[in-house]
């Protein structure tokens, strides 16, 4: 049985503290709750906007880059008290062989990178079977959003009828 469980991000929605990133796979998505300024580098990233000045996981990139490193996979590995840990697994090859790191890292920059770099996101399974199903808070979340944008959609139809 393998030891760690692909993931994806399925959402990200605002919260009054930051916002909830979902990962999930076919049976299951747990959320991880990140500041409003990552989520908004996740977003930025999963949706490929392009920025005017390089944020800080771009010069991230710029460093990796520089230095021949390549981002791998991040793996969230641990959740202790409510908080979630992860790891960055960077590869760097050169002329004296190949070298492999792993770093201790925040789960939301790990996925800002993961995102960034098109690397694969991982969950542990002891993580994945430990984290409570949050599958219910994204529908919910999807919800209110479709509902929303529809009200929004009738508001501008009722703008441009006469009064």
């Amino acid at each position: 049985m393998d030891n760690n469980i692909l993931v994806s991000v399925k959402g990200i929605v605002p919260t009054p503290t930051g916002c909830g990133v979902f990962l999930s796979n076919e049976q299951k998505t747990i959320a991880i709750f990140v500041d409003h300024s990552v989520a908004a580098a996740i977003t930025m990233f999963l949706h490929g906007i392009k920025k005017p000045r390089p944020l800080t996981h771009d010069l991230i990139a710029s460093i990796f880059s520089g230095l021949g490193v390549k981002v791998e996979k991040v793996v969230v590995n641990d959740l202790k008290d409510d908080t979630f840990y992860a790891r960055l697994y960077l590869t760097q090859e050169n002329e004296l062989g190949r070298s492999v790191v792993e770093i201790d890292a925040r789960p939301s920059d790990s996925m800002a990178i993961a995102l960034q770099q098109k690397c694969p996101i991982f969950v542990s399974r002891h993580v994945w079977d430990t984290a409570e199903d949050m599958s219910w808070a994204l529908e919910q979340a999807s919800q209110k959003t479709s509902s929303e944008e529809s009200e929004d959609s009738d508001l501008d139809e009722d703008e441009d009828e006469p009064v």
